[in-house]
């Protein structure tokens, strides 16, 4: 299973659709560790964009400190879940802690409160 984890700065970045990179971590659920984890630098921002783009790639989840409806909606048509409010900065952290059921999230930070929120 591989989740995505927008980053800017090298930590979980808050601004879904204006992160620097994507964390791509590969993961084994049954034995809750990591195989892989990969950088990516995401293409130009366009609404819509990135949850078909990191369909392509193979994500099943993505962990996010937050993002507008839209988005979500996007995901969920691509099959992938989301995780929104996580407070956790390291992506790894992020990841394992998902994994054991322990991942700390608060409100989505997403605070426009419009359909075409891209953060």
């Amino acid at each position: 299973m591989k989740y995505a984890v927008p980053m800017s700065g090298g930590m979980l970045s808050a601004h879904f659709g204006h992160c620097e990179q994507f964390a791509l971590i590969t993961v084994d659920e049954g034995k809750k560790q990591i195989f892989e984890t990969e950088l990516v630098t995401p293409p130009a921002h366009e609404p819509g964009l990135f949850p078909v783009w990191l369909a392509g790639l193979g994500v099943s989840f993505v962990i996010a400190g937050g993002m507008g409806p839209r988005a979500v909606d996007i995901f969920t048509e691509n099959r992938i879940g989301v995780i929104l409010g996580a407070l956790e900065s390291d992506p790894e952290k992020a990841v394992l802690n998902h994994l054991n059921g322990s991942l700390a999230t608060g409100e989505n930070a997403c605070d426009h409160g419009t359909n075409d929120c891209n953060h």
